[in-house]
């Protein structure tokens, strides 16, 4: 009997430590990362997922499995919506990747071109991504995106879509399409490889037919920037890590050449707004210089479709940019002809991009430089429109009660008020959902364990 009671304790413990290190803000939990309120860690070379990534390096998603691009349609690698792909984009010739598509989703692919950290690059090169039919027409206007006047080698992340529309007559049925991928305007620029990431997305169909329309009036006007105590935060290395932000003001370290990625969680109904602070020179390099496109501040959606950028050219001065206004996101958004509404089509985290380009080392010296992000996000959270299916992967169009509770979004100031975040409210209340769900599970075993104890006392 002892030994059996013996034994029912180690079994308790086991449970109770199990639920303890499965609670949010444990090791064992697999949540959002909550910005982190301690110094930034020394830039490194290594693009591993949990640290910035350095001289344009790109943290690739973890597990990510390896197709091959081929050179022609007959060859060409199966993609699955809701899996990360890592792959490989020649200096020369198109790539293509094959879909099975049901005449029910809409399917949105991303590729990120990550050109080498030392490779020679123009203004005008970059990287074009089109969803094709099985007849070779394109589904959607090919997108294109190009290094930019900084001319230096950054991740340039363009998307493709095969869109259901009642209005469209062309791709709209089930069957084999092909993701066409190639590089662009190649001239000057060193030859070989660039890595490519491609992230497959599907969106089911609504459950009851909406508006065909884009909204046609919505507030524009933008607010003034959040202020208060800018947080510490280290930006991730790429959009699979990607650092968690709320509203408020966030203070990182960015060094020439480098890309942090961060994300905002962006509920229906809401608007996002940003701006980015580069401080000025301390010292060392050139001196005196001129870098066009120093700075380059974009926004992507949940699907990693570029919504807007802005590009800030640095002299050593403190520099700062901002976002256009972008409208509430709404379903119907998708319908405008504007890339900055129509990328605002769904809900989730949306991707805050800052790139500093690598001449700023050299005139300025290699830093760091100090990085302040403002962010706001204004207006209550409204129901969604409703989908009919599970979009691939799942749960990437909501923002989740993890990211309203910490005030993300869901308790976003609606009012235009200061609303600057702190992160540490967030960090509490996931504690505290932990020890509500470890108390839980310790009552129940502890009443288990109870009657274990009386029905054997009775020899039961």
């Amino acid at each position: 009997m002892g030994r059996r009671t013996a034994w029912w304790r180690v079994a308790v413990v086991g449970i109770v430590l199990g639920a303890v290190a499965g609670a949010p803000g444990s090791p064992g939990f697999a949540a959002s990362p909550s910005p982190s309120t301690s110094p930034p860690a020394s830039p490194s070379t290594s693009a591993s997922p949990s640290s910035s990534a350095t001289a344009s390096s790109y943290a690739f998603a973890e597990d990510a499995p390896s197709v091959t691009g081929a050179a022609d349609t007959a060859d060409a690698e199966i993609l699955e919506p809701g899996t990360t792909y890592r792959s490989s984009l020649p200096s020369d010739g198109k790539v293509y990747y094959r879909l099975r598509l049901d005449d029910t989703s809409t399917v949105y692919v991303a590729a990120t071109a990550v050109p080498p950290t030392d490779a020679a690059v123009t203004p005008t090169e970059g990287v074009r991504v089109s969803v094709q039919d099985a007849d070779g027409r394109s589904c959607s206007a090919a997108d294109t995106a190009s290094i930019g006047a900084g001319r230096s080698p950054r991740p340039l992340t363009v998307w493709g879509v095969r869109q259901l529309s009642p209005s469209r007559s062309l791709c709209q049925g089930a069957g084999t399409y092909y993701v066409v991928v190639e590089r662009v305007l190649r001239t000057e620029s060193t030859p070989g490889d660039w890595a490519l990431e491609l992230a497959p997305v599907l969106e089911p169909r609504l459950r009851k037919a909406g508006s065909t329309s884009a909204p046609e009036a919505w507030d524009s006007a933008t607010p003034s920037p959040p202020a208060g105590t800018a947080v510490r935060v280290r930006g991730g290395g790429g959009f699979g890590s990607s650092t968690a932000l709320e509203q408020g003001v966030w203070r990182d370290d960015v060094r020439p050449g480098q890309t942090l990625f961060y994300e905002v969680p962006v509920d229906w109904g809401q608007q996002v707004y940003a701006t980015a602070d580069l401080s000025s020179a301390s010292g060392g390099g050139a001196g005196g210089g001129f870098v066009p496109g120093g700075v380059n501040l974009a926004l992507y959606n949940p699907v990693r479709g570029l919504v807007d950028a802005t590009s800030i050219s640095y002299n050593g001065s403190q520099k700062s940019g901002a976002l256009a206004a972008l409208p509430p996101v709404g379903y119907d958004n998708r319908y405008a002809v504007s890339d900055r509404v129509n990328g605002m089509r769904f809900a989730g985290a949306y991707y805050l991009v800052v790139h500093l380009a690598a001449r700023v080392g050299e005139e300025f010296g290699d830093g760091p430089f100090g990085l302040v992000l403002r962010v706001r996000v204004k207006g209550e959270a409204t129901a969604g429109p409703g989908y009919a299916g599970q979009s691939e992967p799942s749960g990437i169009f909501q923002v989740g009660l993890l990211g309203r509770s910490s005030g993300a979004a869901g308790q976003a100031d609606s009012s235009g008020g200061d609303g600057g975040g702190s992160g540490g409210d967030a960090g509490m209340k996931l504690v505290a959902v932990g020890g509500i769900g470890a108390g839980t599970v310790v009552l129940v075993v502890l009443g288990v364990w109870a009657v274990v104890g009386r029905r054997r006392a009775a020899g039961v």
